[in-house]
């Protein structure tokens, strides 16, 4: 048995690899269980754990992380794993493949090939609403998108959230949403971006606020609107290169490249461009002067939204 778990997405790929060995575990024990690390470990000893017989036990598992990162292996694997022993599982834990390369082609076809992409929106939604019935509890759809607009896209925060809030209901509903978990700067600063290009100026002066009554310093603000300001340049770079595209080759999360191309369709790029130097120029007068840096800040968003 060969089975490779591969994605970006570190949470669920995480998980399925917990519930493999620990079933192992339950059913063969410690002693049958061997973990490597492909960046540490050299070939002699890969190839040692791959081909050796289990001790005091009648399975064994071996678990390689990253082996690809060691070229003697990559140019061996096959035959490694031809010449294993029926006994020996294999997990082969590697994130990131080459597409192009043989060792990848020979790992899809010829072993239990075990993928795990980040989730969009949608799919994080799904997930919430999928996990929370398997703990006993309810939330809906519509909830559970809310959740994810709330505390953003990280899966492992968001499995936290939906623990606390079982917790205290089983019933989860946006009430409990908002009395529990707290939204966080990065999804607000969307949020501000949003308001101010849809023209909501009332609406961009509260999530301001709401933002320095959560402690986020003006510095903060700015270094979280560039970071937004880099994902609509860089979708806006990118032409009409589908979503899913444009987060692989830029390494962001498809999630968040879907919810800014709805301000970006609205956008040239070189007004992209002069929103990154007129905001340039107000953290340069923040460090450079005595302003006030909210009134400048505000200032900058109330542009935006005029």
């Amino acid at each position: 048995m060969i089975i490779t778990l591969t994605g970006e997405n570190n949470f669920a790929l995480r998980q399925e690899l917990d519930k493999l060995v620990r079933d192992f575990v339950k059913q063969h024990g410690d002693l049958a269980l061997e973990r490597l690390d492909g960046e540490e470990a050299d070939f002699e000893k890969i190839q040692e754990s791959i081909s050796g017989l289990p001790f005091l036990a009648s399975k064994k598992l071996v678990v390689l992380r990253m082996p690809s990162t060691n070229m003697q292996f990559v140019e061996q694997a096959e035959q490694l794993f031809a010449n294993a022993p029926e006994t020996n599982g294999i997990i082969l834990i590697e994130p990131k493949l080459d597409k192009r390369t043989a060792y990848y082609k020979y790992l899809q076809k010829q072993t239990d090939f075990r993928e795990f992409p980040e989730l969009d929106q949608i799919g994080l939604a799904n997930w919430l609403a999928k996990d929370a019935k398997a703990r006993g509890g309810s939330l809906s759809s519509s909830d559970a998108r809310y959740l994810v607009e709330r505390v953003g896209a990280n899966q492992q925060l968001l499995s936290g959230e939906l623990e606390k809030l079982l917790l205290y209901d089983s019933k989860i509903d946006r009430r409990t949403i908002d009395l529990l978990t707290d939204p966080t700067p990065q999804s607000t600063i969307f949020q501000l971006l949003e308001a101010a290009f849809a023209g909501r100026t009332k609406t961009v002066l509260e999530l301001y606020a709401d933002q320095r009554a959560q402690k986020t310093e003006p510095a903060q603000v700015i270094a979280m609107l560039t970071w937004q300001l880099h994902v609509l340049a860089v979708i806006k770079a990118a032409g009409d290169r589908p979503a899913d595209t444009i987060a692989r080759e830029a390494k962001l999360n498809p999630f968040v490249v879907r919810k800014t191309q709805g301000i970006a369709s609205g956008l040239s790029l070189a007004k992209v461009k002069k929103l990154v130097a007129d905001l340039l120029k107000v953290d340069v007068a923040i460090k450079r002067s005595a302003i006030d840096a909210d009134e400048a800040l505000q200032h900058y968003l109330l542009r935006l939204a005029s």
